[in-house]
């Protein structure tokens, strides 16, 4: 009889329990890597934010506010974002704060994002120290606000929100960290034991016979280990 060349449900299931020490193996060096990174190697990560309201009086009558002008407040968070992480910005934050780091390395440390359905503008920033990132988002919006008006010739630019000190990292977010590198450990490990499995065309028990040659097993022959007896 041919051998059979699809795998059951059974022995893929008989295939996992034949080598789960493999895969429990591969599991549980995944995951004490991914919590040691995480842990100790790791540098956290803390955030804060600042939020300001950019417009123009003149667009405000009374308590009614023009629909368009709110629309185009709003698309112009792009323009914001690049005036907030320019060169003139940032040399003036730097100035301010009395840094020794360029504008290039302040960027990659700043996002500018706006507030759904509104014209507010929220500056988020990251940094290893908390004070620090503190200290750049507040010194960011002030100088934001005055460049703003300046370029953009608006006269309603304030604070809303101040940044303040941020008491818990973001990042790493160690038990997420840890639940992926288990998962995906576990499937290195069924991988590597299908991937043994496939290249070990050997047969080893009687089960194996009946079940990759489709012949039932008439007797087995026992293998006997030789004795040696020590003469007296």
């Amino acid at each position: 009889m041919p051998v059979r060349e699809e795998m059951e449900l059974k022995d893929i299931l008989l295939i996992i329990q034949k080598r789960l020490g493999i895969i429990a193996l591969i599991t549980v060096v995944a995951v004490a890597a991914s919590a040691i990174i995480s842990f100790f190697l790791l540098d956290k990560i803390y955030e804060t934010s600042t939020t300001l309201m950019v417009g123009n009086t003149q667009n405000y009558q009374g308590d009614d506010i023009e629909y368009n002008t709110i629309l185009v407040s709003q698309k112009l968070a792009k323009t914001y974002s690049i005036i907030a992480k320019s060169d003139r910005v940032l040399d003036r934050v730097i100035e301010k704060l009395e840094i020794d780091m360029k504008p290039s390395q302040l960027r990659n440390r700043i996002t500018v994002s706006s507030e759904s359905d509104t014209e507010i503008i929220r500056i988020t920033v990251q940094d290893v120290d908390p004070g620090f990132a503190m200290d750049l988002a507040n010194a960011l919006a002030q100088v934001f606000m005055e460049e703003v008006v300046s370029i953009m010739k608006l006269d309603n630019v304030q604070i809303i929100d101040i940044a303040k000190i941020p008491g818990t990292p973001v990042k790493p977010r160690p038990v997420m960290n840890i639940a992926i590198a288990g998962v995906l450990g576990i499937m290195l490990g069924i991988g590597l034991v299908f991937l043994v499995e496939y290249l070990d065309n050997t047969i080893k028990t009687p089960e194996d016979i009946e079940r990759y040659v489709g012949l039932p097993v008439l007797g087995i022959i026992p293998m006997m280990k030789n004795r040696q007896k020590n003469d007296l």
